[in-house]
């Protein structure tokens, strides 16, 4: 790995807490040099802009988020309903850890983005549709398997846990109180029960 490589990557590490705590906008080039220790002029020489290094950190904690969620589908379960299942797993054994890191940052840069931050946009609206695939390919897998309901929509399904567990971690995060993630969470398994499961 080249030296620039390096120190981007140094940098990405050191601040992608700190963006999705405070947010993509409202962090400044002041917060990214005290937590990197180096110059503005080191920061800029490696990134043309803040806004560049907002899109970097998003990207960094996104692919996190997303290694974290294969972790949990790839998981040798013995049925597709249980690798489905891996979804809520997911969040009911790291909500603590995603909510000391600032909650989701897919949810903390879709609101950052907004109209205003084009580039952290798109970067934000392909990860939502890396984590429908996601989603919908399992479901897709259950289908095949003739454990789920052959005529389902996996994607609209994917859609609707993502905004489930989107709305709970936006709730939690905003009353300081678990609670509306876990009634999420348990809304998604029962439909995964009751709707999806042949």
């Amino acid at each position: 790995m080249k030296k620039s490589e390096q120190t981007r990557n140094y940098i990405v590490g050191q601040t992608a807490d700190i963006f999705n705590k405070k947010g993509y906008a409202g962090t400044s080039l002041s917060d990214i040099t005290t937590a990197t220790g180096l110059t503005k002029g080191s920061i800029y020489g490696n990134f043309a802009d803040k806004e560049e290094v907002a899109v970097a950190v998003f990207e960094y904690n996104a692919y996190f988020l997303h290694q974290l969620l294969l972790q949990y589908f790839n998981k040798s379960y013995r049925s597709w309903k249980d690798r489905l299942h891996g979804l809520t797993d997911l969040y009911r054994d790291h909500w603590l850890t995603l909510c000391k890191k600032g909650g989701c940052p897919l949810i903390n840069a879709a609101i950052d983005a907004d109209d205003t931050f084009p580039a952290l946009k798109e970067s934000t609206v392909k990860a939502f549709e890396t984590w429908t695939k996601e989603i919908a390919r399992i479901i897709d897998g259950g289908k095949k398997k003739q454990e789920f309901q052959p005529h389902i929509s996996s994607k609209e399904y994917a859609r609707l846990f993502i905004m489930l567990i989107e709305g709970g971690i936006l709730l939690s995060k905003t009353l300081g109180q678990a609670t509306h993630l876990q009634i999420a969470l348990n809304r998604i398994d029962k439909i995964i029960e009751e709707e999806i499961v042949a």
